[in-house]
């Protein structure tokens, strides 16, 4: 590959695009001219699959999908697109096929599961208050602040939603895991990128937001896997 892809981003729960933000910038300043960041419903993983299949369609060229947390499961059902040439996980779920990110999570249960509270309509929210000592820790005050304000709640149901062709089974894969991770329990991310059958994994002395705390080692790793690509 003598020219860069297409990065596509795909944002997670509680989340959107912008999450991504410093990520952005950090791949900008490494020479990617073609980055996307998908905003997802966060309704179904059918919807958001086809959000992302969409997105990966308008790119002429390879594209490599990077997908922080339940973006992971997204683009392990949506990488099976001819164009993909790579999946990088970010503190993300990997689901093999029938599996979901609600079965995932049970095996080794979150020390933030209890800060996740429903409301009237379907949606499932990080409460406001918990915010920060469950999805940031390590960032500042101010930035969880309006990360909890912003939060983009998904319907609780998607939680059971299941893969069914996993694109890592066929296409290069790498994995990131936060150790200090309080939404995905590490022992979980630890198990998952076992399953992806590669060494090219990396653990960063983060929390669940890593994309954001620390952009510049997240962005260091996505260009590590077009590298290895080429």
């Amino acid at each position: 590959m003598a020219d860069k892809p297409s990065i596509v981003l795909v944002h997670g729960f509680w989340g959107g695009a912008a999450h991504w933000s410093k990520v952005i910038v950090a791949l900008a300043r490494k020479g990617y001219a073609s980055l996307h960041a998908v905003e997802m419903p966060l309704t179904s993983l059918a919807d958001d699959a086809n959000r992302t299949r969409k997105m990966i369609a308008q790119q002429a060229g390879p594209v490599l999908l990077v997908g922080h947390s339940y973006g992971g499961a997204v683009i392990t059902e949506a990488g099976d697109q001819p164009n993909v040439v790579g999946l990088v996980y970010i503190a993300a779920f990997a689901p093999d096929a029938g599996e979901s990110p609600g079965e995932i999570t049970a095996r080794t249960p979150p020390k933030a599961a209890a800060n996740l509270a429903p409301d009237s309509d379907g949606y499932l929210w990080i409460k406001p208050d918990k915010f920060h000592e469950s999805f940031c820790q390590d960032l500042t005050a101010d930035e969880a602040l309006v990360m909890a304000v912003t939060q983009k709640a998904p319907l609780a149901s998607t939680f059971a939603d299941k893969v069914t062709a996993p694109a890592w089974k066929k296409k290069p894969s790498w994995y990131q895991i936060s150790s200090d991770d309080r939404m995905i329990a590490p022992a979980n991310q630890q198990w998952m990128s076992g399953r992806l059958g590669t060494k090219k994994t990396i653990t960063l002395p983060a929390g669940h937001a890593s994309l954001a705390s620390m952009p510049n080692e997240v962005a260091a790793f996505v260009d590590k896997a077009v590298i290895a690509l080429k």
